[in-house]
């Protein structure tokens, strides 16, 4: 793979996922530092940042009765229920101090229409709505992505599906992903990824 056609995707590696925020992913800062020396051989980097309106309807704290991780019916489909994080403005929203900024020429915020959640970097849940990555990369000649960051079972399979479909080249770095794991939702995705030709790598 050529390093002008392909680009490195960099799932929200942002306070409220790493250790001590309000969804935490274990070991979720434990990946930063790979992630960071692995930029340069990319011909661009992309870091996406979950950016929720307070009254996200993702958000347990928005359905009364309901519990964090829970599931409700959204028009769009199933939607498991979080708890309130990546407060648009918020300290948690914000990418961890130790990530590499600097590398980045695209910074893509997700997850900001309050009826919707955002999994993906290229569509939001209804996989209707598309956030423009997509002739972002197209239009720049990259033909091939490379994804990494948080988490390896929800926003990075969600990202690595949509671009496969899409026609990208598609491949994650599974070593520098940290995954929830909720109700064996990483053996799920895994077998997702496969099934639809990304490539697994570590």
């Amino acid at each position: 793979m050529h390093k002008t056609h392909a680009a490195l995707i960099v799932i929200d590696i942002q306070n409220d996922f790493c250790p001590g925020g309000s969804l935490a992913v274990a070991q979720g800062d434990q990946i930063i530092a790979r992630v960071n020396a692995m930029m340069p051989e990319f011909g661009t980097v992309v870091l996406t940042q979950d950016w929720h309106p307070a009254e996200h309807s993702s958000f347990a704290s928005q359905h009364p009765g309901s519990a964090p991780f829970s599931q409700i019916e959204m028009p769009y489909g199933s939607q498991t229920l979080w708890p309130d994080h990546c407060v648009k403005g918020t300290p948690g929203a914000e990418f961890h101090a130790s990530l590499r900024l600097d590398a980045a020429d695209l910074i893509l915020r997700k997850g900001f229409r309050p009826h919707v959640d955002s999994y993906s970097a290229f569509f939001e849940n209804d996989h209707r709505t598309s956030t423009g990555l997509a002739g972002y990369l197209t239009a720049r000649g990259f033909t091939a992505v490379t994804l990494v960051g948080l988490a390896t079972d929800y926003c990075v399979a969600y990202s690595a599906l949509d671009a496969a479909r899409l026609g990208f080249e598609t491949k994650i770095l599974v070593g520098a992903t940290r995954p929830i794991d909720l109700d064996g939702s990483l053996g799920a995705a895994l077998l997702q990824l496969k099934t639809a030709g990304v490539t697994l790598a570590d």
